[in-house]
């Protein structure tokens, strides 16, 4: 099978929630962080077989947004593009599938990436309108929270799986709240250094009044201190520890990967940044959903034939603190490795929190 280089990838500046990008569609910022994603990596738009590009709320941007971006970006109608939902991991999801399709042959280059718009998901009601409501009242629903931020199964928001990840590990609020505020500091000191720079590509806005250029991730907060943090209540349980602080934030964003096989980098002279040696994914209980990356990232290492202990960073999604904290933890169980020697390598310049 092929070896599989990352041979370009960009994204846009992270939107805070009814931010700057909720002012235009995922399809247009989406097609614009595409565009320039080839461009900067000198690639031919004819060369890609196809795009893949994960998406949890599609409902009213129209058919087939991944489509949408695409040909808007200036690919040809006649590539494929598609879009795959696996939640939080819909990104990376798209992401293993474009590499599992060129070591199969499928394909030798491949966009995949997300797209996500939360400050432009729609409020639902329900199909019973179509038949009429013959009595009581009709409620509307908030498609991002209902589709995006409800375990179907126990009918309960994200934040209560975070809640029962504290019981489990009997984590404090108090570590909880560091985790989060060490999260924003490393954010804002990445930012402030450039260290995001290379990796964004600016997003035009035309306003009535004025053309924005959106380059600079919105939702780092510079105010927040460790006591205002403190201060917050909880926000999914009466007497819980997860809060607004310690957990990830609503946005909008997108962000592309171009992959190509060993034998389209040789053949096109192109430089890859990376190669992927490595793939994992696993699935657990739904009321623990944030602890998947613990067995992902076992079963990764194994394929890689790699030793936790020779990973010199780690990207942990911080869906809130207490996932984050479970994740580190239940790895050092597992691999026999100290919690700190995890910690210290997890997230360098800031995570999802922040």
């Amino acid at each position: 099978m092929s070896k599989v280089y990352i041979v370009g990838a960009k994204r846009s500046a992270i939107g805070a929630y009814l931010g700057t990008l909720s002012q235009i569609s995922p399809a247009e910022f989406g097609s614009q962080v595409l565009k320039q994603t080839l461009e900067t990596h000198n690639i031919d738009p004819a060369w890609v077989d196809e795009v893949i590009i994960g998406n949890v709320l599609p409902a009213g941007q129209k058919q087939g947004l991944p489509r949408q971006i695409s040909i808007l970006a200036g690919l040809s109608p006649n590539i494929p593009a598609y879009g795959v939902n696996m939640i939080c991991g819909s990104g990376m999801k798209s992401v293993m599938m474009g590499v599992a399709n060129i070591k199969a042959g499928f394909a030798n280059l491949v966009v995949a990436g997300g797209v996500e718009s939360m400050s432009q998901a729609p409020y639902l009601v329900s199909g019973k309108v179509r038949s009429g409501v013959k009595m009581g009242n009709l409620e509307f629903v908030d498609y991002m929270v209902t589709d995006g931020l409800t375990d179907a199964f126990g009918n309960y928001h994200m934040g209560i799986t975070a809640e029962h990840i504290v019981e489990k590990h009997q984590f404090s609020r108090e570590l909880q709240d560091d985790f989060a505020y060490h999260s924003q500091v490393k954010a804002r000191k990445a930012q402030e250094n450039g260290l995001f720079d290379e990796e964004i590509v600016p997003v035009k806005i035309q306003t009535k009044k004025a053309e924005i250029i959106f380059d600079k991730d919105e939702y780092i907060n510079y105010t927040t201190t460790r006591e205002k943090i403190a201060a917050l209540k909880p926000a999914f349980k009466k007497d819980g520890t997860v809060t607004a602080a310690n957990s990830s934030g609503i946005n909008d964003g997108a962000s592309f990967m171009i992959l190509a096989s060993e034998t389209f980098v040789k053949a096109h002279n192109l430089k890859p940044l990376a190669e992927i040696i490595g793939l994992g994914q696993a699935g657990v209980e739904p009321s623990v959903m944030g602890l998947g990356p613990v067995d992902a990232i076992k079963n990764s290492l194994k394929q890689a034939n790699l030793k936790i202990t020779d990973i010199d960073t780690f990207e942990l999604n911080e869906a809130f603190a207490a996932q984050a904290l479970g994740v580190v933890r239940e790895l050092s169980q597992d691999l026999d490795i100290k919690e700190s020697l995890i910690l210290d390598k997890t997230n360098p310049n800031g995570g999802a929190i922040a």
